[in-house]
């Protein structure tokens, strides 16, 4: 039986483009060019002939620092260890909470409902729906913009919390809203300057971390969003019990209010936390900034970030939109996002099985507590095994079944059970996705950063028309919006598996020793695993 199973592995593997770990596989013999001229590049050798030498663009082969150059195997790996770790202790904390409060003030409007915010402006069903979908239009807008131009600057520990108090004035101000026109006004302006946050995000961690680590940092920090749908049922659920019509304000404006003023708070503290990028960071030692820059280096086989110089907004935009993988990637994203819509208005689903407003809160939490167990555990084997589209697309198959339940049943038990599956369903593959883009489109930074914020600002267009599909006469099946989600989820699946085949066939041009756009030829490698092996795609 033992045998069989081997072989049959070994049999999906080759289909897969996947390695098999029994099979011994002779490596090629490493090339090199410093004891054989002839066949040295020419504008390696004599980069007078080349008439391309000055340019940026042209890899040049680089070797590692002395500080990193001079270290054995075991103590590379040693300092290397606790660089991440001091990294992780630094970054990841701060942009959790952030991202929580990112999330939490864009979309404790559902629970505002429950607050009496619907009741007191007088808003009808189209008006409060209009109201949740402007804020993703200035979201759009300014992804793109503000993606290329935190790669420009190069200083995301100012540029991150100086968006982040904006929102958190924005967000507060809400409370001041008596009229549809005054809050959709304030829910726009929360969108376009919140829009920095996400994507932003994602580029900063890109250029922190290798690739086999990046899957479960991108996890952790969207555990915020996660969190954040569970803190806000509680957070509602308390504010509505304690404070409706203290001082003469409705719960739901005390909600915007606290949750405002504890978003500027945590914007300042995040002055004193964030670091720059590795190269321009000042709270490392000269041997660390050279480790943490010469191991994303020797991860892709080319330098990331140097200085503002070199990134243009229009070179990165160009790159990304030329590549096939992007749009693809842009594909898989938006379906994912397009499912993942029905968190926006998540506190009014559960409210049709019939509870209080105050159970109806409580009982969105563990669906979100779920989601965010789910999402740890998937991402971290996507990193331990350096796998991606397995990962990516089995979560998906049981949030087709979760949506299947909800259309079709009326059923107390069968309908929690599917959204206790919804969003552990969409978002425990949807972080590993997003991981996935910066592993297949890795370099240049402004390239990466061009296609983070396009792929992130189009796949929130679906939230645009996606809250019109659950006014509350549709409930409690919301018939529609759920065969909707499940058909965007099934495509996101073709979208993966369009993109694996896309993948494995690059880089069975690698092994053959063509050049691929994007992907760095062994012969321009750095020195060591990255000139040993070579660049290929994550599978």
């Amino acid at each position: 039986m033992s045998t069989l199973s081997n072989a049959a592995s070994r049999g999906l593997g080759r289909l897969w483009g996947r390695k098999d770990r029994n099979t011994h596989v002779e490596e090629a013999p490493e090339v090199s060019y410093d004891d054989d001229p002839k066949h040295e590049p020419e504008h390696l050798s004599d980069p007078s002939k080349d008439p391309d030498s000055n340019d940026p663009s042209v890899r040049k082969r680089r070797e590692a620092p002395p500080l990193v150059r001079d270290l054995a195997p075991e103590e590379r790996d040693r300092l290397e260890r606790a660089l991440v770790k001091k990294i992780d202790l630094r970054l990841l904390p701060m942009l959790i909470i952030m991202y929580l409060m990112n999330y939490l003030d864009r979309n404790n409007i559902a629970a505002a409902r429950l607050a009496g915010l619907q009741e007191e402006l007088g808003l009808e069903d189209t008006q409060y729906l209009t109201c949740v979908s402007i804020l993703f239009v200035g979201y759009i807008l300014m992804q793109v913009p503000s993606n290329l131009f935190l790669n420009k600057i190069g200083k995301p520990a100012i540029y991150l919390p100086v968006c982040m108090i904006v929102w958190g004035v924005i967000s507060a101000a809400t409370a001041a809203a008596n009229s549809f026109g005054g809050l959709v006004a304030i829910r726009f302006f929360l969108g376009f300057v919140e829009a920095a946050y996400f994507p932003g995000c994602l580029f900063f961690l890109s250029s922190w971390y290798t690739r086999k680590e990046l899957g479960f940092r991108t996890a952790i920090l969207y555990s915020g969003s996660l969190m954040s749908g569970a803190f806000s049922g509680l957070i509602t659920a308390g504010i509505t019990a304690n404070l409706d019509y203290k001082r003469g304000l409705r719960a739901w404006r005390w909600l915007f209010i606290i949750e405002g003023v504890i978003t500027i708070a945590i914007a300042m503290a995040a002055f004193f936390v964030l670091p720059n990028f590795p190269r321009t960071t000042t709270w490392l030692t000269e041997n660390e900034r050279q480790l943490a820059v010469w191991r994303l280096d020797e991860d892709i086989g080319e330098d990331d970030w140097v200085g503002s110089e070199q990134q243009t907004f229009g070179h990165g935009m160009k790159l990304a939109f030329a590549d096939i993988k992007m749009w693809v990637l842009m594909i898989l994203v938006f379906c994912f996002v397009a499912s993942g819509t029905v968190t926006n208005l998540f506190p009014t689903i559960v409210q049709t099985l019939g509870y209080s407003n105050i159970i109806s809160l409580l009982l969105t939490v563990p669906p979100y507590v779920l989601g965010v167990i789910t999402t740890f555990c998937n991402s971290w084997h996507a990193d331990r095994t350096g796998e991606r589209y397995f990962h990516i697309t089995i979560p998906l198959y049981f949030a087709v079944i979760a949506f299947i339940i909800a259309a079709t049943t009326t059923k107390t038990a069968p309908r929690y059970l599917s959204m206790m599956l919804m969003i552990p369903g969409v978002y425990t593959g949807y972080v590993v996705a997003l991981a996935w883009i910066s592993n297949t489109l890795p370099r240049p930074p402004a390239k990466r950063a061009a296609a983070l914020a396009a792929i992130n600002a189009v796949s929130n267009a679906s939230s645009i028309y996606a809250s019109y599909m659950y006014p509350e006469s549709a409930g409690p099946r919301y018939i529609v919006a759920m065969s909707v989600n499940c058909v965007t989820a099934f495509i996101a699946i073709c979208a993966a598996t369009v993109l694996r085949f896309i993948l494995v066939h690059l880089n069975q041009k690698l092994d053959g020793g063509e050049m691929v756009e994007g992907a760095v030829a062994v012969a321009e490698a750095i020195p060591g695993e990255a000139a040993k092996k070579g660049f290929r795609f994550v599978l």
